[in-house]
């Protein structure tokens, strides 16, 4: 994808997402925060974080049981694995499936951005078939459009938190940053 056409498109779903915070009634944000909302922080767009990988599927399949911020615990179903280069070293993320026959991935992840300039419980990315499969049978793994989940915004919201085979000790600097942003 062209890199002009490619920033100015994610670009447009930040813009989108501000809106949907901003002014929607369905918005993580509480009425007193909507007020004062100037839109969510993010790193600059970087074509180095965006990847076109195979999905190297388990063969043991065993559910993950994770915890979530409420206290409750979520079944996760292991589809398999990412295998990609950041700064030159080689790193791995599991991609989860919501129930055993969902066609969408999940990638939960925490990076050495956790706590810092990022939601310290981890970012996630979500994966759809019909805009991240290329007919090459790859994923887009795009951490540009890696987001804070809903509880980062509002104690009224449970989210999974990461498993531990999610960890990675580089900062992924592309995607959503904390908030409420601390560089404002």
């Amino acid at each position: 994808m062209e890199r002009q056409l490619w920033t100015e498109r994610i670009d447009e779903e930040r813009r989108e997402k501000d809106r949907f915070f901003a002014k929607h009634p369905q918005s993580p944000l509480g009425a007193e925060q909507r007020r004062g909302f100037r839109g969510l922080a993010y790193y600059p767009p970087d074509p180095d974080y965006r990847f076109e990988l195979t999905l190297h599927e388990h063969e043991q399949k065993d559910i993950v049981e994770v915890g979530d911020t409420a206290g409750e615990t979520r079944t996760l179903w292991p589809s398999g694995e990412f295998r990609f280069r950041i700064a030159g070293e080689e790193y791995t993320l599991h991609a989860y499936k919501s129930a055993p026959n969902d066609d969408r991935l999940f990638v939960p992840f925490k990076d050495a951005t956790s706590g810092t300039e990022t939601y310290g419980a981890g970012r996630y990315l979500d994966l759809e078939p019909a805009t991240h499969l290329t007919a090459e049978r790859r994923w887009i793994v795009d951490f540009n459009a890696a987001y804070n989940p809903w509880c980062a915004y509002s104690q009224h919201y449970a989210c999974p938190f990461v498993p531990p085979e999610n960890w990675l000790d580089v900062a992924v600097r592309a995607g959503e940053k904390t908030y409420p942003p601390k560089d404002r």
